[in-house]
Parts: C-alpha cells; structure tokens; sequence
C-alpha cells in the first residue's frame, strides 16, 4: 500500500507542476486552446493517443468484448491503430491543419460555422458536442474509480471526485501545452503499463500457449456443445465484432478532442513524423488492452447486478486483483495515466467549444477579404483574458456535471461510449471530413446530418436500444456520408467565390 500511495502521490505532484509550469503560456484563447499552434510531433502524437485510449478501452471496452469475442477482440485494437490513427493521421491530418489555420477556426463548431457560413451550425454544433461529451467523460470516471477502488479499498465516489479535482486544477492552470505535456508522460506510462501487465496476466495462467489452449476449451454461449469460438480468428459473433470495430476506429474522425489535435501542430513534416509515432502507440496500447480482455473468461464469472446481467465492468479488475502490489500500483498508474488524460482533453474541448461558439461568437472575415469591424480590429487582449477566465470557469461547470453522471451511472462504461461516439461522430464526421476535400457540400447538407446522427441515436435510445447502442454508433457514422452527398446534390450550393478562397490554403 505504501509503493501505491507514493508512487501515485508523485504522479499526481507531476501532473500539477506541469500545469503551474505551463500556465505563462495559457494567457491567450489561442494559447489556452490550441498550445499557441506550435506543439511539436511528439506531444501532438501521444496526446492524440491518450486521449483516445482511457479507462473506458482498458476497463470497459477490453473487458466487455474480451468477454464476448474472446481473443478475436484484438482486431478492435489493429483497427484503432489503423483506422483510427493512421487513415485519420493521413486523411485528416494535413488538410485540418491548413484549411482551420486559413480560416483561423479554433474548435470543430467554429469550423462547421466559417466553412459553412452559418452561425447557427456553429451555436448547435457547440451544444451538441457539449452535450454529447458529457457521458463519455461519465464513463472515463466510472472506469477509472472502479480499478482505483479495486488498487486503494477507497469507496467509489471519492475515487471519482478525487481524480476530477486533480484534472481539473492542471488543465485550468496550463490549458493545452499543460495537457500535451502530460500526454507525453502519461504515455510512456502507458505503454511500459501495458506490456508489463500483459505478461504478469499470462504469467498466471501458464504462459501464452496455456492460456490459450484454456480459452479454446470454453464452450460459446449460444452453442454449449462448440468449443474454440473464443480463441480463433474472428470469434463468435464477427458481424457485431464488426461494428464495434467501425464505432471505436471511425468514430474518432468526428470528434471534436480528437480532431482539434491537429489544429495545434506545427507544420506538414511533424504531422508525418506524428502520423508514425500515433500509430506504433495504438498498436501497442489499443491492441494489448484488447488482447489482454480476450482472456477474461479465464478468471471466473463476473459478479451480478441487480438486474442479474454480467457486471462488465467488473472483468478486469478481477484480472489483476491477484496481482503483486508493485503490479497493481503500475496497473493504476497505466489507468491514471490514461484517463486523466483523455478527461483533460474532454473538459478542454467542451469549455472552449462553449465560450468561443456559444458565449462569444466573433464573426471571422478570410484572409483577402476587408470587413468593417473585423475580429482583428476589435478583440483586445482584456478580451481575450476574459474568454480565458470563461474557459475556466465551464471546465469546472462540466466536471459537476459529469461528476453527476458518474456518481450514478445508468449503463455500462462500454454503452456509455456508444451513446457518446454515436451521436458526436454520427453528426460531425461525413460534413467535417467532406467539407476539407469536396467545395460541392452544402449548408443545407450539414444540418441534415447533424439531425441524422443526433436524432438516430437520442431516439434508440428513448425507445429501449432496440439497436445496440455500439451499432447504432457506427450506423450513425457510415449514414452521415450518403446523407451529405445527396442532400448536397439537391440543395442550393454555397458563393463559388468565398468556398474558393477557402480551398486556396491548399495550393499555396
């Protein structure tokens, strides 16, 4: 117990210094939000990357289709890294620096406001991510406190509100450069955690070759009399595994903590050498959180809850509760790491998405036009402190009301997720993604999806889910694209003139 106390005492320490030290260079919006834009391939690629992988994927997501899909879960991880990091690094990376740097867009709804020419875009697209990502950050609390409890015997709720409160005070202080640097620490946690926990697991089961051998010999569920499902290639159920796969690697295309990333980079060169780093980094930690769940069968049933369903949530934790405690001090470090760091890029997100899109909505004119007072003439720097105290101030208002959620979950971390991703990818991702290659979208066609994906999701889940909410999700996502197209080939196109100016950041 003493080596878990120090050894998380002193990581929290670091995180706040980090936050103290970088709080010089949070004075501005631009420095508080995007790092001043000038955050280096390293810092960009791992805070990429914890922010995508938090308790939810190690505890949640690891446990919940390890259970279902047995080692088969480990293609969620190869799809991550792939899909998730390196097409999104390749297709979205370049064209997101250039073009929001043109039009000096600082959040996804700013984007979808100045690309499209609508305010209101902007003021719904800012409500929807705020809303949005409130049970995702719900679930990143409920994974992290249920292992915290597992590792300390600390009751559940100040677990959570412990770890709020330290999150909190290191992104207040030092804004995006405090959270990228943390990143970068937190990573290298990460993925000496998680190979480290990986063999002690397989250890305790006899080695790779054993383990597997005992997850080959466990009938499937639906079939008793047919062993092997959950040790072969694509499992059980590949079809939901499919899902899961397109919901978890796609679904960071449209979200706002995720795509802001590369507003902040530096130049072309960092975004190809960040594209690289990102993807060795999923690869290790997404693919050994899932290949690491697949064999939670070998461990026992997961306790009931009152509803007599499998407690998911559960399954990893009672993984590594026979570990060392020097092993389970590290396995809550890995978790910390991963959560705290995913949490600081979600209440970032949603506090500058409501400031700069909801509070305070400067109209931008493009670089050649001249607009009578224009966001250059009259945004002075006792504003400009002023967004950032704001900034500060609904960082704490959404902590509260995640804190809320967590406190007295209403499903499991994995659904949790599902309802998150759905309704934030499903709305975002086809406008977003079309609205950097193709001048052809249109205003019109961006409203239609912000209703599709919105709407699939809060209605399945108002009837019941009769659709999983996991597949749900990656409906919501795939939809949007046909959505936009045909709206867009129907609908009045936007001035050919202004969209021209947009696209000119890539020819120069």
């Amino acid at each position: 117990m003493i080596i878990k106390v120090l050894l998380t005492i002193i990581f929290l320490a670091v995180m706040v210094g980090v936050g103290i030290y970088s709080r010089k260079q949070a004075g501005s919006v631009d420095g508080f939000v995007l790092g001043g834009r000038s955050v280096g391939p390293w810092l960009t690629a791992f805070a990429y990357g914890t922010s995508y992988f938090s308790a939810v994927v190690f505890v949640g997501y690891a446990g919940q289709f390890g259970w279902k899909y047995g080692m088969s879960a480990t293609w969620i991880g190869i799809g991550n890294a792939l899909i998730g990091s390196l097409l999104a690094w390749i297709v979205l990376g370049k064209r997101t620096k250039l073009m929001t740097q043109h039009i000096e867009s600082r959040t996804m709804p700013d984007f979808f406001g100045t690309r499209y020419e609508s305010q209101s875009l902007r003021v719904v697209a800012s409500v929807i991510a705020f809303v949005f990502l409130i049970p995702y950050t719900a679930g990143v609390y409920k994974g992290i406190s249920t292992l915290f409890e597992m590792g300390f015997g600390i009751p559940y709720e100040y677990c959570v509100i412990g770890m709020a409160a330290f999150t909190a005070v290191y992104v207040i202080f030092g804004g995006y450069k405090a959270t990228a640097m943390n990143d970068f620490i937190q990573g290298v946690i990460m993925l000496f955690g998680i190979i480290t926990v990986i063999a002690a697991v397989l250890s305790a089961q006899g080695g790779f070759s054993e383990a597997v051998s005992k997850l080959a010999a466990m009938p499937a569920d639906n079939n008793p009399a047919e062993n092997g499902s959950f040790a072969s290639w694509l499992g059980p159920d590949p079809w939901n595994l499919l899902g899961v796969v397109i919901l978890t690697s796609l679904g960071t295309w449209g979200l706002p903590q995720m795509v802001g990333k590369f507003y902040s980079i530096t130049d072309e060169s960092a975004i190809r050498r960040g594209t690289i780093i990102s993807t060795i980094f999923a690869i290790i930690v997404a693919g050994g959180c899932y290949f690491l769940g697949g064999f939670g069968r070998l461990f026992g049933m997961p306790p009931l809850l009152p509803n007599g369903r499998l407690d998911f949530d559960s399954i990893v934790p009672s993984m590594l509760v026979t570990l060392p405690d020097v092993l389970i001090a590290l396995v809550v470090l890995l978790v910390l790491s991963a959560s705290m760091s995913t949490l600081a890029s979600l209440v970032l997100t949603s506090s500058s998405t409501m400031t700069l899109d909801l509070i305070y909505r400067d109209k931008k004119s493009l670089p050649g036009e001249v607009e009578e007072g224009s966001i250059d003439d009259i945004v002075s720097e006792k504003v400009e402190r002023r967004k950032v105290v704001v900034m500060r101030v609904l960082i704490v208002f959404f902590i509260v009301i995640s804190l809320m959620i967590a406190l007295n979950p209403p499903t499991f971390i994995a659904q949790l997720m599902g309802i998150s991703w759905g309704a934030l990818a499903g709305a975002f991702l086809a406008p977003f993604m079309l609205g950097l290659y193709w001048r052809g979208v249109t205003t019109s066609a961006v409203w239609a999806c912000f209703i599709w994906g919105v709407g699939l999701t809060v209605v399945n889940m108002l009837v019941g889910n009769p659709i999983n909410p996991i597949n749900c999700g990656a409906i919501a996502m795939i939809g949007g694209f046909p959505i936009v197209w045909l709206v867009s080939l129907c609908t009045p196109k936007m001035s050919r003139t202004r969209v021209e100016k947009m696209f000119d950041c890539y020819q120069k």
